[in-house]
């Protein structure tokens, strides 16, 4: 494994099952990624809950430009499957403060990428702290020209992904901070 496949994650979350683990017939690569968080996981999951409208990573390249919130979007919490997250993916199933699972919508992303499934799961550690576990799946390659577009964007996916991670760990972190704040000045 390299950390193009494999970055953030515990062996134990390495071994785990996620729920996009069985949306493919014939599953290939499997990458992982994951970030410690400084707020539980409720908080951490409707962070999560936000990639309805933006994707938090480098909003330069896939947001337009447009700066992702900085602030809770409760209106974004109220989940159903079908709904789309970040412009290109499907909701397929969710667990409220556990997991989101979605499937790349077809069209060109899914001409270029092939089918890709990921879960992002939230997973509490302790009161005020949780992991956030991303794994992505996608098809067995069936030629030379895919396999290698595979590792390539595993690394594209690693650069992007990181980002995301860690930004929405710093707004669950800042949350939770604010609240605590406000808690004790009360």
């Amino acid at each position: 494994m390299s950390i193009a496949t494999t970055w953030g994650v515990t062996s134990a979350e390495q071994e785990r099952t996620y729920p996009c683990d069985h949306l493919l017939p014939d599953p290939g690569d499997r990458w992982m990624r994951g970030v410690d968080v400084a707020a539980p996981a409720d908080v951490l999951f409707r962070w999560v809950c936000q990639f309805r409208v933006a994707p938090y990573s480098y909003d330069w390249i896939d947001n337009t430009g447009r700066r992702s919130p900085r602030r809770p979007l409760p209106w974004t919490w109220d989940l159903e499957v079908g709904q789309t997250f970040s412009t290109i993916f499907t909701l397929e199933s969710f667990v409220v403060g556990e997991h989101l699972t979605f499937r790349m919508a077809p069209g060109l992303s899914t001409r270029v990428y092939g089918d890709i499934v990921l879960t992002y799961a939230t997973v509490p550690v302790g009161p005020e702290q949780s992991r956030l576990v991303a794994v992505i799946r996608g098809t067995r390659p069936t030629s030379r020209a895919a396999a290698i577009r595979n590792r390539l964007l595993a690394w594209g996916d690693l650069v992007m992904m990181r980002k995301q991670l860690l930004t929405l760990s710093a707004l669950a972190a800042q949350e939770r901070a604010e609240r605590s704040q406000a808690h004790s000045s009360v």
